[in-house]
């Protein structure tokens, strides 16, 4: 059964539900009804706008969370202590600063980065236990020779690394190392060595 066509205006056709699916089939969608329908059915609603806008907020926030996440990966790649070669590199950098401060602190990391044999050697082969010496050598405060000999103590651990401090003239700079009324640890660490 066709329905007959007759302008109906757009308050009318809301009110009537039945009639508008034929008048669809009948007109389809290029014109008149269809036009109806698709304003009836397509209707701007506010709760679903804020549910999309919380939708693209989460996801917003979610690709900046992503994004700080990896440029702070990225920044402590390049700059925090304990990432290999690049830690290496500035605490030996660190002993050839004049300030003995700087110096203590290159010496505590190099000691704390030689935990095996493999990081041991890694650390004479940089040059770092040659620096070593020549910081504990020239060093004129009792800190400074505390962190410099528990770097050789730690560094001593290893054989191949104990003969390298030993063609190094290890053995004549720690034993003219003056001992500490304040520092036990020189002492014990010279013994050590």
């Amino acid at each position: 059964r066709r329905w007959p066509r007759r302008h109906v205006p757009a308050e009318e056709s809301l009110s009537y539900a039945a009639p508008v699916a034929p008048r669809v089939a009948a007109g389809g969608w290029s014109g008149g009804s269809g036009t109806r329908l698709c304003r009836r059915l397509c209707t701007y609603n506010e709760r679903d706008d804020r549910a999309l806008e919380e939708e693209v907020e989460k996801k917003f926030g979610w690709i900046l969370k992503i994004f700080f996440i990896g440029t702070a990966g990225l920044v402590g790649w390049q700059f925090f202590p304990y990432m290999g070669d690049n830690l290496l590199q500035q605490s030996i950098t660190l002993l050839h600063v004049k300030d003995p401060l700087f110096k203590r602190m290159g010496a505590s990391r190099l000691a704390r980065f030689a935990v095996d044999d493999e990081r041991r050697m890694k650390v004479v082969e940089m040059g770092g236990a040659q620096e070593i010496l020549n910081v504990l050598e020239g060093a004129k405060d009792d800190k400074t020779r505390k962190e410099a000999l528990k770097a050789l103590v730690a560094l001593a651990k290893s054989d191949k690394a104990a003969g390298f401090l030993d063609k190094a003239g290890a053995y004549a700079i720690v034993s003219s190392t003056p001992n500490s009324p304040e520092y036990a640890e020189i002492e014990a660490c010279k013994t050590s060595l």
